[in-house]
């Protein structure tokens, strides 16, 4: 079962960025970002003041603040880049394409390090967006990267804070981008961007499926959708268990109830609406990225946020 609806009104908070995604709101009240076409973390404050924290290059994406304090980022390794009518669009490798790599910052400094950038000898090629389980560890997605004739086929990986350990779980599946956990952390929800699907893999413990065939699209579990074309992007979930999940081309945030079994697309206006992050009181603010636009923006939310892992301290 799928609804559409118009929500309400966005409150802007800066404009200027260069394709902001990644968003990590943290406790008083300033939000960390990348800007992937600048190369940049970002720290916004409350008043849409803005400035940059670190300058990794290539194509930071989805964020994270790990056990040790740290932001732990996935890099894509960069985008060739389009502006029409005033918006930015990603487009296909480039060619000064830096390679994908997972990297720790250090807020502090703004110091970088590469925690990986291949597994078991195959690099990484497009990571995009991670997320970290109570025990310390991270699941990411490697989106891959587009060419004029061809594209990478890739998966769904775990690795450790440390840099001791990384493995692939999941393979393959079709541009793979937004991650969550379950409120339980029973269950992994992965976003493809190009088959505009979520899945759903139940896990017996941290980095392990419950079921060691479920290692496949059609070994998962298929949450609804809505009607007509899109594409998905970045997830969170929230603390009903809804995975709130980015949605292009339409424009907005599809909210999933996988218990239910229903999906509600909520409409906003860039319809590169591409990330979704809880702060504020009780985590009741939704902080949105409209990359194509440039924003960051708030709007209240109709329930709280899932409170991630290692956010307390920020």
């Amino acid at each position: 079962m799928s609804t559409q609806e118009t929500w309400r009104p966005t409150t802007e908070i800066t404009t200027g960025l260069r394709f902001p995604e990644g968003p990590v709101a943290l406790a008083d009240g300033r939000v960390l970002l990348v800007e992937i076409a600048r190369g940049t973390i970002t720290e916004v404050a409350p008043d849409g003041a803005q400035r940059i924290v670190a300058q990794p290059g290539g194509g930071p994406n989805g964020a994270a603040l790990g056990p040790d304090g740290a932001l732990y980022v996935c890099n894509n390794g960069g985008f060739l880049w389009h502006e029409r009518d005033g918006r930015l669009y990603p487009g296909d490798q480039p060619e000064d394409y830096s390679g994908g790599r997972i990297e720790r910052i250090d807020l502090a400094t703004g110091d970088v390090t590469v925690l990986y950038d291949a597994c078991d000898g195959r690099p990484l090629r497009g990571p995009n967006d991670l997320v970290f389980d109570r025990a310390g560890g991270f699941w990411f997605t490697d989106h891959g990267k587009n060419r004029p004739q061809d594209r990478d086929r890739t998966g769904v990986f775990y690795g450790k804070a440390d840099g001791s350990s990384i493995k692939q779980v999941i393979f393959p599946l079709e541009g793979p981008n937004g991650i969550g956990l379950s409120p339980a952390e029973d269950a992994l929800y992965v976003a493809e961007t190009l088959t505009g699907r979520v899945w759903e893999w139940r896990l017996s413990a941290p980095g392990v499926l419950a079921d060691a065939r479920r290692d496949r699209p059609d070994g998962g579990r298929l949450l609804p959708a809505p009607p007509g074309y899109l594409l998905y992007d970045s997830l969170a979930v929230d603390s009903l268990g809804r995975v709130c999940v980015a949605t292009l081309i339409q424009g907005g945030i599809t909210v999933i109830d996988p218990v239910a079994n229903t999906a509600e697309l909520r409409r906003f206006d860039d319809i590169l609406t591409t990330n979704i992050c809880f702060g504020g009181p009780d985590l009741r603010t939704a902080y949105l990225t409209l990359s194509s636009t440039g924003r960051l923006v708030s709007v209240p939310w109709d329930a709280p946020g899932l409170t991630l892992n290692f956010s307390g301290g920020a």
